[in-house]
């Protein structure tokens, strides 16, 4: 690496933005771009960065992008690798049980499968929803990233291997079909609540269940 260590962003949700603001402010790194779409992706072949560092991107970056950067691609995860890989792993580590927490690795060409650079479990309680795990999993991003950057920088990362047959995968039409209540299915009722309270997520509609032919929306607030 040159005098600054060059890096592109790929990012859009508040912990990326978050993210992306201190990288530039650190001193001896320069960050060249925030890219959002996967129609910029292009700048990162006439960039040439040191590193290319993910956290809240949208889309699959390709391989030929991930080849590019001379350091390598990172990104940011809000789960505890290699549980919930894939999308909304908030939600599912209520539903599912499954250790919540974040998890920053080297991208390769699957989704969430590279090799684990740092990863730090976040607590939970049966009071939280799903924007209370949310928020607290954004926080979590950005703390690690914050105390991993200087060892990345200086090579100074131990990796873990994953291995694909463990952990969870969840895709967006899960969740999509998770919001949808049945109201003839029998059910266990803390599984059920969990369900609830991982959809719960205001001002955002997500749980739905028709009555009558009507659509109805459903929250859970669980105190103690």
């Amino acid at each position: 690496m040159g005098e600054n260590t060059d890096v592109v962003f790929l990012g859009v949700n508040d912990a990326g933005m978050r993210v992306y603001d201190w990288l530039c402010d650190q001193s001896g790194v320069f960050v060249h771009s925030l890219l959002t779409t996967k129609e910029q992706l292009g700048l990162i072949e006439d960039i040439q960065p040191d590193f290319v560092i993910s956290c809240g991107y949208q889309h699959i970056v390709p391989e030929d992008i991930l080849d590019i950067p001379t350091e390598g691609c990172l990104n940011l995860h809000p789960a505890y690798l290699p549980f919930n890989r894939g999308a909304n792993p908030n939600v599912w580590s209520i539903v599912e049980g499954t250790p919540a927490g974040v998890t920053l690795h080297w991208m390769d060409a699957g989704i969430d499968t590279g090799n684990i650079i740092a990863r730090q479990t976040v607590e939970t309680s049966f009071t939280d929803d799903g924007r209370d795990l949310h928020e607290r999993l954004e926080e979590a991003q950005v703390e690690l990233f914050q105390e991993i950057w200087p060892d990345v920088v200086s090579g100074n990362t131990p990796e873990i291997k994953q291995n694909a047959e463990e952990g969870t995968y969840h895709r967006t039409d899960e969740f999509e079909e998770l919001c949808k209540l049945d109201p003839d299915e029998t059910v266990r009722i803390e599984d059920f609540l969990n369900r609830l309270r991982a959809l719960t997520f205001p001002p955002h509609d997500n749980a739905e269940i028709e009555i009558e032919g009507e659509t109805h929306y459903v929250e859970v607030d669980i105190t103690k």
